[in-house]
């Protein structure tokens, strides 16, 4: 059964912006840390960005200064506001905790062409 679902990808140009969402469980919010992930073709999954508890967040190099991670318990939810695109950012883009303790979602298509 799905516990994680992420939605909002879709195509872009170059330097456009996205917002992406992920539905999650309790599971993953009692972690103590939850994190977005991606996976372009032929590569291997990578950790983007993660955020803890109590807000602290951490970005990849290739991202920082480009994407914000948010979450609200509330709502169950956690986002990935992404600006400035480029076309090495083109993936899956996968939520889950950190580490990564969940089964895998299917993921939402991110794609940045001119």
């Amino acid at each position: 059964q799905v516990s994680l679902v992420e939605s909002g990808g879709g195509l872009v140009q170059p330097g456009g912006s996205l917002r992406l969402s992920c539905a999650a469980s309790r599971t993953i919010f009692n972690s103590y840390s939850v994190g977005w992930y991606r996976q372009a073709p032929g590569k291997q999954r990578e950790l983007v960005a993660r955020i803890t508890n109590r807000g602290a967040t951490n970005y990849a190099d290739s991202v920082k200064g480009r994407f914000t991670i948010s979450r609200d318990n509330a709502k169950i939810t956690m986002y990935l506001q992404m600006t400035n695109l480029k076309p090495d950012d083109t993936a899956v883009y996968y939520c889950n905790s950190y580490p990564q303790l969940m089964d895998w979602g299917q993921g939402t298509q991110v794609t940045v062409s001119s």
